[in-house]
């Protein structure tokens, strides 16, 4: 079983930086799977924003969703079980509430995982990100 830990959440001002961590902890060493990173802000429904693959071939390769192309951009340490989301420019619509989910490689790759959320194994309890305005 995996379990997630994300952290990171702040509150920043309109344009601000912020670096989200989501921490792994096997109980086995993985390979060849998906890391997505969702966000959820209040009324409005999961959206999936960028993932990450981990694996044999293409390890590292990353997607984003259209919104944040530009802005965000994901990355992993294996050494540290550990994959991050680093977000600039941010606009006081990215305040949302961040979950890491990691899930198989299915027949659409890490790229599905923006629209399909509900592939996604495992999950975080989310990190809040707050947008002053």
């Amino acid at each position: 079983q995996v379990q997630l830990v994300e952290s990171g959440g702040d509150s920043v001002e309109v344009g601000g930086s912020l670096r989200l961590s989501c921490a792994a902890s096997r109980v086995a060493s993985a390979n060849n799977f998906c890391i997505g990173w969702f966000r959820q802000a209040p009324g409005k429904e999961r959206e999936g924003v960028a993932s990450i693959y981990n694996g044999r071939y293409n390890d590292g390769a990353t997607f984003y969703a259209d919104p944040v192309k530009g802005r965000f951009t994901s990355s992993q340490d294996n050494s540290k079980n550990t994959v991050y989301l680093e977000m600039h420019g941010l606009y006081a619509e990215d305040a949302a509430t961040c979950d890491c989910g990691e899930g198989p490689v299915s027949v659409g790759g890490c790229r599905s995982v923006l629209i399909y959320p509900e592939g996604m194994s495992y999950w975080g309890k989310g990190t809040l990100v707050t947008v002053a305005t």
